[in-house]
């Protein structure tokens, strides 16, 4: 975010923010729209103000610098323009006043300065300052990760590897929040912060109108119950920050320069040889420091009036602040001295202070608070015609990829467990192995930030994300098939190549049979297809005991060149197969697929007349096509004979970018002033059907005479064989959508209408986690924007009987501005003429085309509760599938082939379980917290140490309290025999979300409210003599499992 321009008329509260600090048009953003001059006014009113009740009010003053891990500028470019200053500076400035303090954020910049740039004496400072309490880790994720766009593993990674690195090097624990940026706050969070530990989680970005209500009636603070089934177990103090945010107020009248930032603004990409920044705060001398003192105070006593206590949270800094802490602190030093010393005048005393301690205070009032429910904080508007919700859909292909690589990453992580487990004389080198793994890790983190996976980053950021991602995929591509190579003692001239969807892969040769290997990452045995790219039409599938393998083969809707193989494979939890693929002209050659193409229809001109409807179907589905259309005309639930009408259509808003003509779509904000137009003229429609696949490929066209599509949709649909489990492949309609290049200020919707009387209640998913309600809301502005939500895997639409589900595999926005509709918005592209966002290039000029695919489900609502949460992950985390030769492969028996393989061994968990995570940590832990802080302090902790006998495991429980009459019900699991086929269990011990508590000794703080009387602690729960473990509704139960040795 950028700090305020002189004069600029930014609002006090965002201080100079970013996004927001934006004349006149990012003004607004902030927080409240007010104009500037008002408050300027209110600086001098609120010193007449009183105290807010009896007894002086105390301000805890938090110095903080708020460091994007990307956003406008790069990593590498941000560490050299002021992120290493920022730490060299602050510590070393910390240790020259005792009652100086500090809180750090973003693990990323602080892990980078502390391994490149921090000196031992640095490093040295940093314990003492920890130890001391002057210098707080709050939040300690490497990334201050966005709320809305983002999948629950991936916010639980990102954590996990900013806690596992501040434990291992420190030995301490983050135990507070400080979610100031993110753009809405979902119900997900509060729960996960209170599973890590944390006693209290802090919030800004919410909607104007209701931080003002909230401001007005004293309720910014509250205990937040985020997930209706663990309510009590896993509630959090929520601290909604007031209207002027985590910025200090903006403007001081007697300077027209911004407040209380003597270093001035960062400056790119050199930091200035002489030390002089641009809008550096005027020094405090003896002439100002009462106008200094007079500003701060009456902040001070603003702010107060919109809490319940005395206590008074400052923070102090900004966007790329405190590159120079001397002058920072030798400024604002003088100034505390001088208020505290006029304390009677002001009524007000101030104080260095982190988080933690203001959390201190105001827990130590022993109030009794208010509980919100699990409702979330979405969508965000910061004005009435600024709503945020452009970002769900912006970066769409970013968006895709960081999915990709976080299923990726789950996948290679079970893999490489089982194989240390199970090959501990393996010859792969397991601390390489980790080095490839982490390289994932951090980049999935990464692009986690606020900035990132939200698409709101310039082109060059968005560059270094895809960078980094790919990076650390092609190593777990390349460890994965090592692993394949070394457990089939493959010689090093045999090739394996790597495929994660069918547009990256290779595509099969015709002269050497093919062995194709599937890996099932989910702990459920699966029945699925996967398809492989061939380039030749005639093929068979064999199994690894020579029997045919169901298949089918069709050209590639892509490339006339390219054949798609569809093969149905079998695969038991957290286990793979491998499947040979040959070419042949046998009668058990796969099936191919029969195409019949259909005349392009005028859809904007089509003659009433009589309807001609195509029925095409499958074992559960009927879908019904008008032919006077080529669109979609009805799905029919075979199982239940329910029939629901149903179209399709693409339609597209075309956006303002002129900011003298009216509110402005950009990369955040989506402000459309007329309604979505239809895009095309003309579709085109081919029906190609087989054994086990039916696709309809329907093309839109501008016009009846287009020679290109703009626009495509690839509707599979799946027969599954006699003899094999189907239940879910056969319940999804699989669609695939082309969308792009768009047109410029363009944004591309999918809207499906149906004739369920929904009443336009949309129902969406808070980070792949829990579910929310969603009325539509009339607003006098901008209904149509902020009626739109984020759906990170899941949205439905239901009527009293039957339930219409969408799940997708990257974020989109989602809305339901019909009764029975409910719109997907799929691609944008935009150019506004603001000149903020032409300075730092963040006008979202995208011209890619996307690729999204979604599943439908429809049916009832009992059998669409069975099936939604399994079947989401299971788009999430499709198998694995590597191919190559094996060219110096000799027959072997059956037999021999079985004993070798990994496959044989599974581990699977009850359907309404989900294993989320297992996997070697790759940080240093104890279990005796006491000694690992006394070998830190001692010096005796060697990085990098990772213990090979522990898994880290995860089980979630994947629904909600009442949900369904079977799956709702708690769950026995004996992790012993759970993990029976990695080794023999010795120990397991119960661990906080991230690793770093042991469950036994975390003793949260519990707040009073009106439910729980007593202030005192959140209790935790034990673990059987045999390693049994009851999973209830919702619950995130996370362990550390130790094996003996082999």
């Amino acid at each position: 975010m950028e700090p305020p321009k002189p004069g600029g008329g930014t609002r006090p509260q965002r201080g100079g923010t970013r996004k927001l600090g934006r004349p006149q048009v990012a003004a607004g953003r902030a927080g409240l729209g007010r104009g500037a001059t008002m408050d300027l006014m209110l600086l001098f009113i609120c010193l007449a103000l009183p105290a807010t009740s009896s007894g002086e009010l105390r301000a805890f003053v938090v110095a903080h610098s708020h460091m994007d891990v990307g956003w406008v500028y790069t990593v590498q470019e941000s560490m050299h323009a002021y992120a290493a200053n920022v730490y060299t500076s602050v510590v070393e400035e910390l240790m020259k006043g005792k009652q100086r303090k500090f809180i750090a954020v973003e693990q990323e910049f602080f892990r980078l300065w502390w391994d490149a740039v921090a000196t031992d004496a640095h490093k040295q400072q940093v314990h003492q300052l920890l130890q001391e309490g002057r210098l707080e880790f709050v939040i300690g994720g490497q990334v201050m990760h966005d709320e809305a766009v983002t999948l629950i593993d991936d916010q639980i990674l990102q954590l996990t590897e900013g806690h596992g690195f501040l434990y291992e090097t420190f030995g301490i624990r983050p135990q507070f929040s400080w979610h100031v940026d993110p753009f809405g706050a979902s119900a997900t969070t509060p729960t996960l912060f209170a599973l890590a530990g944390f006693n209290a989680h802090l919030i800004s970005r919410i909607d104007y109108d209701l931080k003002a209500d909230m401001q007005k009636n004293k309720k910014l603070q509250f205990v937040w119950q985020g997930s209706p089934s663990l309510s009590e177990s896993q509630e959090i103090f929520t601290h909604a920050m007031d209207q002027y945010s985590y910025c200090t107020p903006s403007q001081l009248p007697f300077s027209n320069r911004s407040g209380f930032y003597w270093n001035g603004f960062a400056v790119f990409p050199d930091p200035p040889k002489d030390g002089v920044y641009p809008n550096m705060s005027l020094p405090v001398t003896d002439t100002n420091i009462h106008m200094y003192a007079q500003a701060m105070v009456a902040n001070i006593k603003e702010r107060a009036a919109w809490f319940r206590t005395n206590d008074v949270l400052w923070p102090w800094g900004c966007d790329k602040q405190f590159f120079n802490a001397s002058v920072q602190y030798s400024n604002m030093d003088q100034l505390l001295d001088y208020i505290n010393k006029h304390s009677d005048e002001f009524g007000v005393t101030v104080q260095y202070a982190t988080v933690g301690d203001y959390f201190q205070a105001v827990y130590s009032r022993n109030l009794t608070w208010e509980i919100r429910n699990s409702q979330d904080f979405l969508p965000y508007s910061t004005e009435p015609f600024q709503a945020w919700t452009g970002f769900y859909t912006s970066r769409s292909v970013l968006k895709g990829v960081a999915r990709r690589a976080s299923s990726l990453l789950y996948a290679g992580e079970s893999f490489f467990t089982q194989y240390v487990r199970k090959h501990p004389a393996g010859s792969i080198c397991k601390h390489g192995a980790l080095k490839q793994l982490q390289s994932l890790r951090w980049a999935v983190s990464e692009v986690q930030h606020h900035d990132g996976i939200t698409g709101t980053e310039s082109p060059k950021v968005t560059n270094m994300y895809m960078d980094n991602l790919m990076y650390g995929m092609f190593n777990v591509k390349k460890l994965m098939a090592s692993i394949i190579f070394d457990m089939n003692n493959a010689k090093k001239s045999e090739e394996v190549y790597y495929i994660y969807n069918k547009d990256s892969g290779k595509p099969g040769t015709t002269d050497v049979d093919h062995y194709v290997i599937v890996y099932n990452p989910l702990a459920w045995n699966i029945t699925t297809i996967v398809t492989i790219p061939v380039n030749i039409s005639s093929m068979s599938v064999y199994d690894e005991l020579g029997h045919s393998v169901p298949a089918q083969i069709q050209s590639s809707a892509e490339s006339h060149s390219i054949y798609d193989l569809y093969i149905l494979v079998e695969v038991s939890g957290l286990s793979y197969k491998k499947y040979n693929v040959k070419p042949s002209n046998d009668k058990q050659s796969a099936f191919i697929g029969r195409s019949m193409k259909y005349k392009r229809k005028d859809v904007m001109h089509s003659v009433q007349q009589s309807q001609k409807l195509l029925p095409v179907t499958s074992n559960c589905y009927e879908i019904v096509f008008d032919q006077n259309t080529n669109l979609m005309h009805s799905i029919t639930n075979r199982e239940t004979n329910q029939t629901v009408q149903v179209t399709q259509e693409f339609l597209e808003y075309h956006v303002n970018g002129d900011v003298t003509k009216g509110p402005i779509s950009d990369n955040y904000l989506f402000a459309p002033n007329v309604s979505a137009v239809p895009v095309s003229q003309a579709v085109g429609l081919e029906v190609v059907s087989g054994n086990l696949v039916t696709e309809i490929r329907q093309y839109f066209f501008s016009n009846v005479t287009a020679q290109y599509y703009t626009h495509a949709v690839f509707t599979r649909m799946y027969s599954v064989p006699e003899g094999y489990d189907g239940k879910l492949l056969c319940h999804r309609i699989e669609q695939e959508y082309s969308i792009g290049p768009l047109e410029v200020n363009h944004e591309a919707v999918l809207r499906t209408s149906t004739n369920l009387n929904t009443g336009q209640l949309l129902y969406t998913d808070d980070n792949g986690f829990q579910i929310q309600k969603r009325p539509f809301k009339a607003y006098v502005n901008n209904t149509v924007a902020r009626n739109y939500y984020p759906m990170v895997q899941t949205a439905y639409i239901e009527d009293d009987t039957t339930r219409l589900v969408l799940l997708a595999e990257r974020a989109h926005g989602v809305s339901s501005q019909g009764n029975g509709q409910v719109e997907v918005m799929l691609h944008r592209r935009l150019w506004n003429n603001l000149q903020w966002d032409l300075n730092n290039n963040l006008t979202l000029n995208d011209s890619s085309v996307v690729r999204p695919v979604f599943w439908l489900i429809l049916g009832t609502k009992s059998a669409t509760s069975v099936l939604y949460q399994t079947s989401g992950l299971a788009l999430q985390h499709r198998p694995v599938v590597m191919f190559g030769t094996f060219s110096g492969d000799k027959p072997e028996l059956p037999g021999q082939l079985q004993q070798r393989s990994a496959h044989s061994f599974s581990i699977t968990v009850p359907p309404n379980l989900h294993l989320q995570t297992l996997s070697i940590p790759g940080w240093t832990y104890s279990s005796d917290h006491a000694e690992q802080v006394h070998t830190i302090h001692m010096g005796k902790q060697k990085q990098g140490d990772a213990d090979f006998s522990r898994v880290l495991l995860r089980i979630r429980h994947l629904y909600e309290v009442g949900e369904d009459p079977v799956l709702s019900q708690p769950v026995m699991v004996n992790l012993k025999c759970l993990l029976k086929e990695l080794g023999a269990v010795r120990l397991v011990e119960e661990r906080s979300l991230t690793g770093t508590w042991d469950v036994n000794t975390l003793k949260r703080w519990k707040w009073k409210t009106a439910q729980n009387r007593s202030k005192g602690f959140s209790n935790s729960t034990e673990i059987s003599d045999d390693f049994t473990v009851t999973v209830h509704p919702k619950e995130i139960r996370t362990f550390f499992v130790y094996f003996q040795d082999q």
